[in-house]
């Protein structure tokens, strides 16, 4: 009887999803003022994956360097950092 539970818990411990596959990520617009400066972002969010906690999260982070947050533009997951890395340049996961 032991061995009919025990199997497919050890069995699902091993083929549990990896701890990347939760990860959510954001891509942002933010500014400076005086002079006018505008940037593309790419960062990774805590908790809920939606664009309303991103905003929540991701404002402080861009008000400590002087940045305010213009616009979330999306959430994803790890597959689609490849993609942006290159047009997020010096701000990808930067914030």
């Amino acid at each position: 009887m032991t061995r009919r539970i025990l199997y497919p818990l050890v069995l699902a411990a091993f083929t549990a999803l990896p701890a990347h596959a939760n990860d959510c990520y954001v891509d942002y617009k933010a500014k400076q003022n005086d002079p006018l400066r505008l940037h593309y972002g790419v960062a990774k969010v805590q908790g809920e994956c939606s664009a309303a906690n991103a905003q929540a999260e991701l404002q402080p982070r861009l008000n400590r360097s002087g940045w305010t947050l213009l616009n979330v533009m999306g959430v994803f997951g790890a597959e689609g950092l490849a993609e942006r890395k290159g047009n997020a340049g010096a701000y990808f996961l930067r914030f």
